[in-house]
């Protein structure tokens, strides 16, 4: 009978709690609350990412700029880092308007995060050393780098991890606390080193002034080239063959390509003006020698 009796009693609170209209108006005030709550944290957040990105555009028009990757990474960075913040208070000042008492929650988060980063240890290492190598500029997002026995462009710079893409299309993923040793190859411009062989016999000085003359038109047909390739000069002498040796100041990471151009271009130049390039001799011996 008691049972019943309080089953009955519960039941007739919650119909005179529903019945009533302060239960109602409260309802609807913390409702609207809430409402505001996540307004003015979507306008704060997208008013913020506004004001990033055009602190780095006015960065970007600064003669002092050096690295446009750079900076993008550092504004993505930025921008997640300020929805979670202001995520973060948000829901904090929602589970406040609904009765949750938010001092003794952090509280008890505090102790449980204290117990997890014991066992954690790797992950915070990963975050620090992710800060370092984006605020330290080691290198960012579209860069050409090597990290141990991987080779690649890097794809995305998180706070834990670091994609690489290699040339190949694998991509490799790897937690930033195990970055110890960075190979940059896009922060300065790269030396493409050309060798040309010279058929032995053939006039080196005609050989040298076609080829300065069609090196000194090259920068104008290639926009990868820095600056006009040089001619050496006589790199190595052998019995069939003078190499001539090429330097030029690319872009960084273009000097592959442009390797392949100009020797294509002075392969195609020294046929013009009849300079042979060395070629494979054979002798046909008698019948019977060796």
């Amino acid at each position: 009978m008691e049972e019943i009796t309080t089953e009955k009693g519960f039941k007739k609170n919650v119909i005179d709690k529903l019945q009533n209209e302060d239960t109602w108006m409260s309802l609807g005030e913390a409702f609207l609350k809430i409402l505001i709550i996540m307004a003015i944290s979507n306008i704060i957040i997208r008013i913020g990412k506004v004001a990033i990105h055009n602190v780095f555009k006015l960065r970007n028009l600064s003669p002092l700029n050096k690295s446009e990757r750079r900076e993008e990474t550092l504004a993505k960075l930025l921008d997640n880092t300020l929805t979670y913040v202001v995520y973060f208070i948000a829901i904090m000042m929602v589970l406040s308007v609904l009765g949750i008492d938010v001092k003794a929650l952090i509280a008890g988060a505090g102790v449980v995060g204290l117990a997890v980063g014991f066992g954690a240890q790797s992950l915070v290492k990963d975050i620090i050393s992710g800060f370092f190598i984006i605020f330290e500029d080691q290198f960012s997002v579209g860069d050409h780098v090597r990290i141990g026995e991987f080779e690649g462009n890097v794809e995305a710079i998180g706070l834990r991890t670091t994609k690489i893409k290699s040339w190949t299309g694998e991509v490799h993923i790897l937690p930033n606390g195990s970055i110890t040793q960075v190979t940059n190859f896009s922060l300065n411009n790269s030396i493409a080193v050309i060798d040309i062989a010279i058929s032995n016999g053939e006039d080196i000085d005609k050989a040298q002034k076609v080829i300065e003359d069609a090196l000194a038109k090259m920068p104008s047909q290639y926009e990868q080239l820095v600056a006009v390739p040089t001619l050496l000069g006589i790199q190595t002498m052998g019995p069939t063959e003078v190499v001539l040796r090429v330097t030029a100041e690319t872009l960084p990471m273009q000097h592959a390509a442009v390797t392949r151009m100009i020797r294509k271009d002075i392969k195609s130049i020294l046929d013009e003006y009849g300079i042979r390039v060395p070629s494979a001799k054979f002798v046909m011996l008698p019948d019977g020698e060796k």
